[in-house]
This record gives C-alpha cells, sequence and structure tokens, in this order.
C-alpha cells in the first residue's frame, strides 16, 4: 500500500494538462503514492447538475489531500443555460466547486507564495519573495447573497439599521446584496497562522491588509484581532494597511514585504497582483489548508482555447506539488522541487509561450525532473 492517498483533480481545460505535466516530476521524485481521479467541473455542471459530485466528495475522505488543476465559473444565468435540457428548469444554482470544497472540508487557510527567481525575464523585480495567507472560509466570498432582496431580510436589517431606508425605494426586486460576514475565531485563525509562518522561516514582519476607515465593523474586528494575535509574537513587527494603498506600495516596492494577511476577496486581489509581479499566473502556486485536510491549486485558471495543447506553463503546478510535499513533511522533495525550478527558470532555455519560449508544458516539466 502507497504512503499516500492523493486525489487527483484535473477539473476543466487546461487543468488536465498542467496535473501530467507535474506527474512526471513527481514521478521523478518517486514520491510513494496513490493517485485516485475525481470528477470536478463544468462538463458535470452541465450533464448533472453538479460540478462537484458527491462521489468525488466521498472519495476525498479517503485521501490525505488533493493535486487540483483549475476549474471554468460562469455566472449563475450563463451557467444555468448550459445545462443539458433535462436540468432545464429543475432550480439547479451554479456554486463554485473550489469554493465549495473550501467550505466543505473547512481549509481555512489559502497559503500562496509569489516568488521571483532569479534569471526569469518577466520579473518586475528582483528579490520579491512575499507569502500572503488569505482567510478562505468567509469575508465576501462566504456566499451568503440575495437577488431580489426577500422582504424578511430587508425588514430584519431595516429594524436593525437606519441606512437600510434609503434602498427601499428602489424596490426589492431591483437590489442585489452580497454580505461581508467575519467572525473573531477565523480572523484570529489566519492571522496566527501569518505569525507562525513567519517565526518557522525567519521573517520580520506580518502586514495586515483591510479596509477599515470604511468597514468599520469588520475590518475593525480584523485589525484589532490582529493585533491580540501580534503580542504572542513579540519578536515580529505587526504593519497594518488600507488595501488600496497597498496594491499601490506593492507596485512601488514589493520587495519590501514578506506577508501579507488578508479576508477572502482583498487576498484574492493581492494575489494576483503579487504573482504578475514575479512573472504572473503561471509561476503562482497555492494550498488550501484546514486542520487535516488540504487541496493543492495553481491559481491560474482554466483557459479552455489551450485544453490539450500542453501549451501553459506548468510551473505553478509543479511549484503547487512543492506546496504539497511541505505539508505532507516531505521537506527534502519540497525542496528539490523548488532547487529544481530555480535551476530551469536560470538556465532559461526551457521556456513556455507566456515567457518567450516555445517549449510545451511537457518539456518544461521534464526540463524540471531533469534537474531533480
Amino acid at each position: 500500500m502507497a504512503k499516500y492517498r492523493i486525489a487527483w483533480l484535473p477539473g476543466d481545460g487546461v487543468g488536465n494538462d498542467v496535473l501530467v505535466a507535474t506527474k512526471i516530476v513527481l514521478d521523478k521524485l518517486q514520491l510513494d503514492a496513490e493517485y485516485i481521479h475525481g470528477d470536478i467541473g463544468w462538463e458535470f455542471w452541465k450533464n448533472e447538475g453538479n460540478p462537484l459530485p458527491n462521489r468525488t466528495i466521498d472519495m476525498m475522505k479517503t485521501t490525505d489531500c488533493a493535486l487540483f488543476g483549475a476549474i471554468t465559473s460562469k455566472p449563475k444565468e450563463e451557467a444555468a443555460k448550459e445545462l443539458i435540457s433535462e436540468l432545464q428548469g429543475k432550480g439547479y444554482v451554479y456554486f463554485s466547486p473550489i469554493v465549495n470544497l473550501r467550505q466543505k472540508f473547512n481549509l481555512h487557510t489559502n497559503l500562496r507564495p509569489c516568488k521571483a527567481y532569479p534569471g526569469n525575464p518577466l520579473n518586475y523585480k528582483e528579490g520579491i519573495d512575499i507569502t500572503i495567507f488569505r482567510e478562505n472560509t468567509e469575508g465576501m466570498y462566504g456566499g451568503v447573497e440575495f437577488f431580489p432582496l426577500p422582504k424578511s431580510v430587508y425588514d430584519a436589517l431595516d429594524a436593525a439599521h437606519p441606512k437600510m431606508k434609503k434602498f427601499k425605494d428602489a424596490g426589492l426586486e431591483n437590489i442585489a446584496m452580497s454580505t461581508r460576514i467575519m467572525t473573531k475565531l477565523a480572523c484570529a485563525r489566519i492571522v496566527r497562522n501569518a505569525f507562525e509562518y513567519a517565526k518557522k522561516y525567519g521573517k520580520k514582519s506580518v502586514t495586515v491588509v483591510d479596509k477599515p476607515n470604511v468597514l468599520r465593523e469588520t475590518g475593525g474586528l480584523m485589525i484589532r484581532t490582529a493585533r491580540e494575535v501580534a503580542k504572542d509574537f513579540p519578536d515580529i513587527r505587526l504593519d497594518e494597511t488600507n488595501i488600496d494603498a497597498q496594491c499601490m506600495w506593492l507596485v512601488k516596492n514589493p520587495e519590501k514585504y514578506e506577508i501579507l494577511v488578508a479576508e477572502n476577496m482583498f487576498g484574492d486581489i493581492l494575489s494576483d497582483l503579487a504573482a504578475q509581479l514575479v512573472g504572473g499566473l503561471g509561476f503562482a502556486s497555492s494550498g488550501n489548508i484546514g486542520d487535516d485536510y488540504a487541496v493543492f491549486e495553481p491559481t491560474h485558471g482554466s483557459a479552455p482555447k489551450y485544453a490539450g495543447m500542453y501549451k501553459v506553463n506548468p510551473l505553478a503546478t509543479i511549484l503547487t506539488a512543492k506546496l504539497m510535499l511541505d505539508w505532507l513533511g516531505e521537506t527534502d522533495g519540497a525542496n528539490r522541487i523548488e532547487n529544481a525550478v530555480a535551476a530551469v527558470v536560470k538556465e532559461g532555455w526551457a521556456k513556455t509561450y507566456d515567457m518567450g519560449g516555445t517549449n510545451t508544458s511537457l518539456e518544461v516539466a521534464q526540463a524540471v525532473a531533469d534537474k531533480i
């Protein structure tokens, strides 16, 4: 029996391409693992009305962690139109399977490293090494939304807050509402995880990013909680910034920042910005980490026009596999992957189209494997 059981979730578009490429590297490492395929993605939405079938959830519960490729998501109305005729009008509502996974498995911590590897012509600046901690289950992506706004919800809010009255004349049928719900528990957990990471890797600062001057209650809760947590780490500096200013400063002085921590939507924005500073989403890895399970995924999309062409940069997924090995405790294998990626980037002869090269995903993956 293999040491590890890993759920293998290709998903949509180029998801299969990048996982096939990454398997070349994992096989070279001779990782003692069994990879179990799981159905997830757009085809299952169209044909079954569920992009994350229950059979996949049941399978994942028998595994140690999951490696995920990419997903296609569309707005509710567009998604409904693509259901097969037998499912049309049956009340099926599309919900992102990766968001669903984060919530079902309570994968509360999204870890996104953004590192500028020397030799990468796409680096904005050398010396960038930022790790973003994004709270993964609450905030603006918590999924508590309404359209049209139910009268019961309006009445409850109107009774609780005087500013609701100004929306009444618009008509409830014309009001959409997305909530930003945050708990002290989740704020404390994501900030503590960031500080523990800083302590483990010798980082000097953690920057908490929000907008408490406008989002006074939710943003205020995050900042107040961060200050409480920071007292347990006196050797690590806590900085506080607003999301808009932080985006500007990331462009201006990205090398000054080590660890950023934010709620769900702000963390999403920061991580895509930081990824572009170090070469784009082709280099952006991530892990969705809970107390006893984790799903690892590159942060790029499914790029359906490239599906099956083995054209896209596989390094994001290969670096995602590195995060997976770190989480499994396979530190030596994780370090070997990162060193091999750094060597390939520095030498610069194996490059996919985004880096100005002509190599396929499989050729770049083989170059990495050859360095291990």
